[in-house]
């Protein structure tokens, strides 16, 4: 890469100015600074790998392949602009695929409900045409093409779309077009279908037009039913959907019954009997109804008068409470699953607000309890998460996991270009907790041992003298406390306050389990223990450092190395001989103040020139001279030659823990 940024010639394309006479072309020019530029940053990323393979992935980020925009289509109408779907886009959605899923296809689901509309006009409109005189000779036409219409659908769901629905064999998902329409043509729903579209209607050239000939097209109730089963699967409250069902279970009923008294009243002369219909007003309102409170055992009919009377009464009476009373069972079902969550909720609240009471807890912890209680069921449905999801198979639940809660930890820099699989370990890991507004997620000086992700809600930063200035406001998405999962050596305190402002949602993770994680990931754990060093640099926070080894041997005697005296550092700090001359200056003043300080304490000892003091004692002892001395003139820095040699040494004192001793010694120099 060097060598071609190198060259000549790149040299020259990224030359602005041009001799005269010699013509450039802009855009080749500019091509040619562009790619001299991603040249440039290639290098670069390749020194930073170089340099730090750890930190650095050694595969390469995938670039996204250029997607040509598609073209808008508008159609102008009414002096306006409509955009629309092309053509095409509206037939390959809806080309019938070669297998159907039948639990995850859409489109599926949405057949199935038309033939399931096709079946409910059989179901009901069949018995009422056969009862009812509705069905006359100049409406017909209009019975015959709506029934047609139905047919076809029957016949397409045979030919089309059932022998082309997948099946389990041996627990493989079967997509072949042989084996499908061999599996379906094997079973009893194929045996059904075939049977609900017989044309029995030909038999009415032989007796007449008669619906009870279409009585075979209420075969086909496994279709009916599956589109109940597939429906309830994609709705998001299908106890609204059950509860819709069984009522109209029930109106059926009641549609069948209608018909059947009013073909008994028929059977006995309408009107003849003052049980039987008496032919006034709507005939399908007035006998439905009679049949409304002859099954719901209302009471206040007309007695029977005759035999068959009686006898269709009492069966009515015996059917009516029979299907009345599993209607009712089964409404209670259907109602009672979809309030099985809330009932929970309620008899654990209840449980908890009577052990309070067992033993007189205040009621501003009992108000605050209730508020937790209230807040956490109205947010997310259920009072714990963990629950649910416990139930399902692993694979199920990091994948809810991960559409929960990846975008949320994928933010935290910490983690970035950690192992793939480490961050799905961590987000099956993951705990929600609710905070109350006012609640102290975590107090300064305490020991930090778990990670906040913000789920919903805001949190306080709080500082300042007295501990209630607010520092900053952390929202959704925000990270804090990351650093104490890795922080060592005393490092993992908090430093501030965090309170919840609102209702908070947060997300947990907590040291240990982390740990646990990192055991099977060790190139993941050297990462983030690198990246929690810059983290901390960025903070402005000293980085954990190792704990402070003792030194062995010998050099324990010694004690720990001292700053390096300030004599010495003098010498050092003169360039050339001017260094040097400080030094005899010093030995100069010093041999002036020995014979007045024998005169006055004439001992041997005193002769000896005195040693400076550790570094470790303050700066002002080591200038402050002895009481019993006179006050020294101001040193006088002279520049010259000597012919002294001097003589610099320095040993580790005695006694630990006190410093070294710096001796200088001068000697003149012996003429030869």
């Amino acid at each position: 890469n060097e060598k071609i940024l190198s060259s000549p010639f790149v040299l020259i394309s990224t030359q602005k100015t041009t001799p005269q006479g010699f013509q450039t072309n802009e855009y080749a020019d500019a091509q040619l600074q562009e790619i001299v530029r991603k040249m440039r940053e290639r290098a670069t990323v390749y020194k930073e790998k170089l340099k730090d393979p750890v930190l650095s992935s050694p595969e390469g980020s995938p670039t996204a392949s250029e997607v040509k925009p598609e073209e808008d289509h508008y159609c102008d109408m009414l002096c306006c602009k409509f955009k629309k779907t092309p053509l095409k886009k509206y037939m390959t959605y809806l080309q019938l695929p070669d297998s159907i899923d039948s639990y995850t296809d859409r489109r599926y689901v949405a057949w199935l409900m038309l033939v399931t509309v096709a079946y409910n006009w059989n179901c009901w409109f069949i018995p009422l045409r056969f009862v009812f005189p509705y069905q006359t000779s100049s409406n017909t036409i209009y019975w015959v093409a709506i029934d047609i219409i139905c047919d076809i659908c029957y016949l397409c769901d045979l030919l089309v779309f059932q022998p082309r629905v997948q099946f389990l064999k041996g627990g493989d998902i079967i997509s072949d077009k042989v084996e499908m329409k061999k599996f379906y043509h094997s079973s009893m729903k194929f045996r059904l279908d075939v049977i609900s579209v017989l044309p029995f209607e030909v038999l009415s050239i032989f007796f007449g037009f008669n619906p009870a000939f279409r009585a075979n097209r209420m075969l086909k109730h496994n279709t009916f039913f599956e589109f109940n089963d597939r429906l309830e699967a994609i709705l998001d409250k299908a106890y609204i959907y059950r509860v819709i069902r069984t009522t109209g279970y029930l109106l059926f009923i009641l549609h069948i019954n209608a018909c059947l008294y009013y073909w008994a009243s028929d059977y006995e002369g309408l009107g003849s009997t003052r049980w039987v219909y008496d032919g006034q007003g709507n005939m399908y309102l007035r006998c439905y109804y009679w049949a409304v409170r002859t099954l719901i055992t209302i009471g206040g009919l007309p007695e029977p008068q005759t035999l068959f009377e009686i006898v269709f009464q009492l069966l009515n009476f015996f059917l009516g409470v029979f299907v009345f009373s599993s209607l009712i069972g089964q409404m209670r079902d259907v109602i009672g699953a979809a309030t099985a969550g809330q009932n929970y909720y309620r008899s654990c609240m209840d449980n908890t607000v009577s052990y309070m009471n067992t033993y007189s807890i205040p009621k501003v912890v009992q108000n605050r309890v209730r508020t937790w209680y209230e807040y956490t069921w109205d947010s997310q449905g259920m009072l714990d998460e963990s629950e649910l999801l416990e139930q399902m198979p692993t694979k199920m639940q990091l994948a809810i996991a991960i559409d929960v809660n990846f975008a949320i930890v994928n933010k935290v820099d910490l983690f970035k270009g950690c192992d793939t699989q480490m961050i799905y370990d961590m987000l099956l890991r993951l705990k929600s907790i609710v905070y109350l507004p006012g609640d102290f997620v975590c107090k300064k000086g305490e020991i930090g041992r778990e990670m906040y992700i913000i789920k919903q809600g805001e949190v306080q930063v709080l500082g300042g003298p007295d501990g209630t200035k607010v520092l900053v406001t952390l929202r959704a998405g925000a990270v804090f406390g990351e650093i104490s999962l890795l922080a060592a050596g005393g490092g993992n305190r908090r430093t501030a306050n965090v309170v919840a402002h609102g209702f908070a949602n947060l997300f947990i993770l907590d040291k240990k389990t982390l740990n646990e994680i990192l055991v099977h990931y060790p190139d993941s754990e050297k990462l983030l223990m690198k990246k929690a060093k810059v983290l901390l640099k960025e903070k402005g926070k000293p980085a954990p450092g190792p704990p402070v080894q003792q030194p062995r041997g010998l050099a324990g005697l010694f004690g720990q190395k001292q700053e390096t005296p300030k004599l010495f550092k003098a010498m050092l700090g003169g360039k050339g001989k001017a260094g040097l001359a400080k030094l005899l200056q010093l030995k100069r003043e010093r041999d002036i103040q020995k014979p007045e300080q024998e005169e006055k304490k004439p001992k041997p000892e005193e002769k000896k020139l005195p040693e400076p003091a550790a570094s470790s004692a303050p700066p002002a002892q080591k200038e402050e001279p002895n009481a019993d001395t006179k006050p020294k003139p101001p040193a006088v820095m002279h520049r010259g030659t000597t012919n002294e040699s001097l003589i610099i040494s320095m040993s580790p004192s005695p006694t630990a823990g006190e410093g070294e001793i710096l001796k200088v010694e001068a000697k003149e120099k012996k003429r030869k």
